[in-house]
């Protein structure tokens, strides 16, 4: 078993190093070839400075956003316990804080840095799940937050932000220079121009696959965490059921390519098929079929 997931954690982990080398040097040669060396370096530094000021936003701003508040042990002391559990196994620094958001759509979601973690649970998953499946949730959520994806994925959406920009400005650029572009001067290199026009779709589709490894590196951790992958692939039946039925003729028709998740029936399957490696590691207090 552990064989089995240090493979795959290191798949995980060569797929997002790879994935994000590409992204960042499309953003660097399409900067460098706009502006040059000393502008892009400026950039940067006013970029880094930006997500520094945004990541370190403390959660309960972000949490009023979405308009959730906090659950107290007093409401749910059963997933306060969980949590605890999940915390420990996880080694966080913190305990992440519970939030509710009066939704019936079934969701969770997690934010903040390990300092000031938390994870936020709608009432649809409280309602449409039980016990053993929330706890897959909330692990996948801790995972998260264990492997630090949350400041990373801000990483991401920054340089895909500064790709979209440089590539509209470039455009911007290559359309007041036309006429003399015409003209024949100046000389104008068609692999940059080519460059310009098909950046932001390459960094975009870079940065849905990332997303979708550490999907799937979540799910992995969270089964380390739970000791039980079935409880996670239970509850994410559970949600393509009720949200398959939900769907639209369009939003079945996007390709797997263009989503920000894996297909939900193979996150399934690889958590079905880790289940018999694994021993239930929770201590939920009576049974778990809550």
């Amino acid at each position: 078993m552990q064989s089995s997931f240090l493979r795959q954690k290191r798949y995980n982990f060569w797929r997002t190093l790879l994935l994000f080398s590409g992204m960042l040097g499309l953003m660097l040669l399409l900067g460098y070839f706009l502006f040059g060396v000393e502008a892009l370096l400026w950039v940067g530094i006013v970029g880094l400075m930006g997500m520094f000021v945004s990541s370190n936003l403390p959660t309960r701003y972000i949490m009023r956003l979405y308009r959730a508040r906090p659950l107290s042990p007093a409401e749910v002391p059963m997933l306060h316990d969980v949590v605890r559990q999940l915390a420990a196994r996880a080694e966080l620094e913190r305990v992440p804080q519970l939030f509710y958001i009066p939704s019936t759509a079934i969701n969770a979601f997690a934010t903040g840095r390990k300092h000031d973690p938390a994870i936020a649970v709608t009432y649809g998953l409280l309602r449409q799940l039980n016990i053993r499946e929330i706890t897959g949730v909330v692990a996948h959520e801790m995972s998260h937050i264990h492997n630090n994806d949350v400041r990373f994925q801000s990483i991401v959406n920054l340089i895909g932000r500064l790709t979209r920009l440089f590539s509209f400005l470039g455009q911007i650029l290559l359309f007041i220079n036309l006429p003399l572009i015409i003209m024949g001067e100046p000389v104008i290199s068609w692999y940059a121009v080519l460059l310009l026009i098909i950046a932001p779709a390459l960094s975009t589709l870079m940065m849905l696959s990332i997303s979708r490894t550490r999907e799937f590196d979540a799910d992995l951790e969270a089964s380390r965490l739970t000791g039980d992958p079935d409880g996670l692939a239970n509850a994410l039946q559970k949600l393509e059921h009720i949200n398959g039925g939900m769907m639209n003729p369009v939003q079945k028709a996007i390709p797997k390519w263009l989503s920000t998740h894996p297909e939900m029936k193979e996150r399934i399957r690889r958590l079905r098929a880790l289940a018999p490696k694994y021993e239930i590691k929770m201590n939920w207090p009576g049974t778990y079929w809550v």
